[in-house]
């Protein structure tokens, strides 16, 4: 007994087993058709919180599995079926890459940090997927690798460059968190020039050094000290170090002058002030006494108008709100009330038949200038836009909206007016939704 204990106290620790739970197993699985081959593992991000995503991932099969916050994995799609997670992709001349990959969803966005919980329960499922299908290191992408746009009013050819999914994925910080010790050198279909490269800061992150987060995950541990060996001989205490003796001035060196007499402080100099001048007010004569005046009781104030009687009559049509049956109605006689107690009488109501309705609300004007648009509520902020930000990138299929608005040098013209050819550079676009990345 005392044996195996020894044993289990000398072991080493082991990780925390990986989680998969069927909560939210897709009601698609037997819908899809099962994969011929399997040559990549795309990894997301949700872009959204873990309810709301599960609930989507679930309703549509757009993924294998989720990763939640506490490392958690949901089970969603079969992993030998196909699950609908890549959307419009390329990757070495082959499209549609749900045909051939494992989309692997971890909720959290392309620029921000994930819990070391998702990156440990993420390298045990990837470990587990690699040993099953035999695939490399480089072969486990982002999504921002596989997916490209089509050709439209800005950029002429297809192109990569239109997600950011998943981009933290292929930074080198995050993937040595995930044990992966390669990612993929370069594009292979912008190499070949089936596709372009419209987003270059992009293409910094998958394949150049951009890391933005180096400074999360590449901390380095605290140094270890070595301590010298005990010794039985009496440490000797160290000498105090002789104090530094001036140099000896050759004959060469001609000597210091002596520092100039300090200068006597300046001589200050009253000024005396001009002379005030004196002013002389002479009394008006003493006013004749008058008698007080005869004080009546003060009267009190009252807030509410004098009573009216109740009229009727037929009113004069308004935008065509009023109809000759209105009835307006005042208030009857109250009793007055002193200022102190006074309650704002409510306005008048207009009676349509026995139906009480009140006057339509008056719609805020559209915006003015740059403050007003920034004060608008539920609306995002988007730009500037410039050769390599196009008004898509920056609000979606919402750039033509009548509700989106372009600002450009204190002009603003709504989506659905907008000249896309007349678009210039600097302008900012105010949009209703997130951003597109966060969709």
């Amino acid at each position: 007994m005392w044996l195996a204990l020894a044993l289990c106290a000398s072991a080493p620790l082991l990780a925390a087993p990986l989680v998969l739970k069927d909560d939210y197993r897709s009601p698609r699985n037997k819908e899809r058709p099962l994969r011929k081959a399997t040559t990549l593992i795309v990894l997301h991000t949700t872009e959204a919180h873990a309810k709301s995503s599960l609930n989507k991932l679930s309703e549509r099969g757009e993924a294998h599995y989720c990763v939640v916050e506490d490392g958690t994995v949901y089970r969603i799609i079969d992993r030998d079926r196909e699950a609908f997670h890549a959307g419009r992709s390329m990757w070495q001349g082959k499209e549609d890459c749900d045909e051939f990959s494992i989309g692997i969803e971890v909720v959290g966005h392309h620029d921000q940090a994930v819990t070391l919980q998702q990156l440990a329960a993420l390298k045990e499922l990837i470990a587990r997927l690699k040993r099953m299908y035999s695939i490399t290191d480089a072969r486990v992408v982002c999504h921002s690798h596989v997916a490209y746009g089509a050709p439209n009013s800005w950029h002429k050819k297809r192109h990569r460059g239109r997600k950011r999914c998943g981009m933290l994925f292929a930074m080198p910080s995050v993937r040595t968190r995930l044990g992966l010790t390669a990612r993929p050198p370069s594009d292979p279909d912008v190499k070949a020039k089936r596709l372009v490269q419209a987003d270059p800061g992009l293409a910094d992150v998958l394949y150049g050094k951009c890391d933005t987060m180096a400074s999360v995950y590449a901390r380095r541990p605290a140094p270890v000290v070595m301590r010298p060996a005990p010794t039985t001989a009496k440490p000797q205490t160290a000498a105090k170090p002789p104090p530094k003796q001036p140099k000896p001035q050759t004959a060469k060196t001609p000597p210091k002058p002596p520092p100039p007499p300090p200068k006597s402080p300046p001589k200050i100099i009253a000024v005396k002030p001009p002379p005030k001048a004196v002013i002389t007010v002479t009394s008006p004569p003493a006013a004749k006494p008058v008698p007080p005046p005869i004080v009546k009781p003060a009267q009190p104030k009252f807030a509410v108008p004098p009573p009216q009687e109740e009229e009727t009559g037929v009113l004069a049509d308004i935008g065509g709100f009023f109809k000759s049956t209105a009835k307006l109605i005042v208030p009857k006689k109250k009793k007055r009330v002193p200022e102190s107690n006074a309650v704002t009488s409510p306005p008048p109501q207009i009676v349509i038949g026995r139906k009480l309705e009140r006057p339509p609300q008056i719609l805020s004007r559209d915006p003015r200038n740059l403050a007003a648009l920034e004060a608008m509520p539920g609306y995002v902020k988007g730009g500037p836009v410039s050769e390599e930000i196009t008004p898509y990138g920056i609000a979606g299929a919402a750039w033509r909206a009548p509700t989106t608005y372009y600002y450009m040098n204190g002009r603003i013209v709504t989506g659905d007016k907008v000249n896309e050819k007349l678009i210039e550079k600097g302008a900012y676009i105010f949009y209703k939704g997130d951003p597109p990345e966060k969709r």
